[in-house]
């Protein structure tokens, strides 16, 4: 069946598997919609499919206001794509285009400018400085419609340089002002102290596998599961405050609570929550890939939805895995426990929080590469080679000998970090599956992978031939193969 088919046939059945997955622009009207869209769906000669909003938008379609997509689950950055084109998305979300240009970029990536362009409209269907106008005002237009925030703070956190260029970016788009359209808005706000953002994601998606992975793994003073939420102090340009992620699976998001967070730091929290949590995993592909594996498949039916739990930062993450070398997941937890309390910076509580019950033990912000470079570590359990370890990472981070720049090439970044003592295969692998989010990352070597595959008499050589079937989405295999494992809750 021909792409243009699947595409009108999930237009009018209105199928959800597809949404964000492509865009539909009705020629009639000038507006581009979801496949989900529960307008009348126009004649097949007036629609004309796009791989992107971007696209759309660069084409001339403006974004429908029933649809509104805006909400869309997010289209993942390596679905179809070339990795330069995954990896410029990545930036791109981090605001490289914000006040950087498309040479600066492409610089980043390797590329010239002009290759860069031709990428993008090749597997995007839109140019770099499409996406990012599309991202901006996609971002934009949720915080009108679901938060009270003033349109001078929402114009500030989705990166317009000032608030008349972002009237007239909505004024020219939806031909309405900001205001107006938060006016005819009919969703209420809860009042609360902290700015709420709803990100959505596409079903299956197996929350409880994943908040129990970072349940287990939550370091004491920095992160705490409860209540089927996850909390985390964090640090933005300077400034602290706390994360909360909640989930609603009868309207597929994750609402994110931001305590004590600038606004302006508001699309970057975002973001960051969307790679933790794995919002924009393109689950049919990687559905299809890996049940053609009778293991895997039948593990999936069990657990429809898995994900790969991400990292708020790549350094926390890259001591955490250097902690965790032959000592298990508990004695990990206790022991980045006492490097927090010893050497975190403390915190106040914000006020939203701090009033609240059951709120315990958020107290520090991770140690940053700085304070860990000439630590001693003493009387804190900790063997002499995890120490020098972790010194040298943290002296190799602030000469910039390595970063957790997740646009950068997986294969380099692994051979970097292996080049410090201490840490080997296994660690690197694992840093680039979580830290990176490289969805093709294979720590062959894990006990517990080589277990859970029946490979642990045979060895990691043998696991690896294997799991070549499961590329590109080897770091799912291992979600899967370790949620198997007695007492893993899959």
């Amino acid at each position: 069946m021909q792409q243009q088919e699947i595409y009108e046939r999930a237009r009018l059945s209105r199928d959800v598997r597809f949404d964000g997955q492509f865009f539909v622009g009705v020629r009639t009207t000038g507006i581009y919609c979801r496949p989900i869209c529960p307008a009348v769906a126009p004649k097949s000669e007036n629609v004309t499919f796009f791989a992107t909003a971007a696209a759309a938008g660069e084409a001339g379609f403006r974004p429908c206001l029933r649809c509104r997509p805006e909400c869309a689950p997010g289209t993942p950055a390596w679905n179809g794509t070339s990795t330069t084109v995954q990896r410029g998305l990545r930036l791109i979300s981090n605001g490289a285009l914000d006040e950087g240009s498309i040479e600066k970029l492409a610089d980043r990536l390797g590329v010239t400018s002009r290759h860069l362009r031709r990428l993008f409209t090749q597997h995007l269907g839109a140019s770099p400085l499409a996406v990012a106008h599309t991202q901006r005002l996609h971002f934009a237009k949720r915080l009108i419609d679901q938060t009270n925030l003033p349109m001078s703070h929402v114009a500030a956190a989705a990166g317009y340089g000032s608030v008349r260029r972002f009237n007239d970016t909505f004024v020219k788009t939806y031909g309405k002002s900001p205001r107006e359209l938060r006016r005819q808005n009919n969703e209420e706000f809860d009042g609360s102290a902290a700015l709420t953002v709803r990100l959505s994601f596409s079903m299956p998606f197996d929350w409880p596998s994943l908040l129990s992975f970072f349940r287990d793994r939550a370091t004491p003073g920095v992160e705490l599961v409860a209540d089927d939420a996850y909390l985390r102090t964090v640090s933005l340009d300077g400034g602290s405050g706390v994360i909360e992620c909640r989930i609603d699976e009868m309207r597929q998001i994750i609402a994110l609570s931001l305590h004590g967070i600038e606004t302006v730091q508001t699309f970057r929290a975002v973001q960051q929550a969307r790679e933790m949590f794995d919002l924009d995993a393109p689950v049919g592909q990687i559905a299809e890939v890996l049940s053609k594996d009778k293991q895997l498949a039948a593990i999936a039916r069990r657990r429809p939805g898995i994900r790969v739990p991400g990292a708020w930062d790549g350094f926390e993450l890259a001591v955490r895995a250097i902690l965790g070398q032959q000592v298990s997941v508990k004695a990990a937890t206790t022991l980045a426990g006492r490097v927090v309390q010893r050497y975190g910076e403390p915190i106040t509580l914000p006020a939203s929080l701090s009033a609240r019950d059951g709120i315990p033990g958020l107290s520090h912000l991770f140690p940053a590469p700085e304070r860990l470079a000439r630590a001693r570590f003493n009387d804190m359990g900790l063997v002499t080679s995890r120490i020098e370890a972790i010194r040298c990472l943290s002296r190799a981070v602030i000469d910039g000998h390595v970063d957790f720049d997740t646009a950068q090439d997986p294969d380099e970044f692994c051979t970097r970090l292996t080049s410090i003592r201490g840490i080997g295969e296994w660690t690197a692998e694992y840093i680039a599956m979580r830290a990176l989010k490289n969805p093709d990352a294979f720590p062959a070597s894990d006990m517990g992978l080589l277990k859970a595959a029946g490979y642990d008499v045979a060895g990691p050589a043998d696991l690896k031939q294997r799991a070549e079937k499961w590329r590109p989405w080897r770091a799912y295999a291992a979600l899967l193969l370790w949620s198997s494992l007695p007492g893993s809750g899959g």
